[in-house]
């Protein structure tokens, strides 16, 4: 195996449904502009709430990728 470098980012994945689907949203996105995504770590969930009623989940993540830089 050769030696690698991988960059981490931070993104919050939106869902009106799960934290589950809030953090599959945000990991869809960034496969789109990132490659070689590798490792996801949900770091904190969260809700949005208004007028009392939940309205949606938060997810934010630590999104690994291969640096190519």
């Amino acid at each position: 195996m050769t030696d690698s470098v991988y960059k981490v980012i931070e993104l919050v994945g939106t869902s009106k449904d799960s934290w589950e689907k809030a953090a599959a949203a945000a990991v869809d996105r960034a496969s789109k502009s990132l490659r070689d995504l590798r490792v996801a770590e949900v770091a904190e969930l969260d809700l949005v709430i208004e007028d009392g009623k939940i309205r949606a989940y938060r997810a934010r993540m630590k999104v690994s990728f291969k640096f190519e830089g």
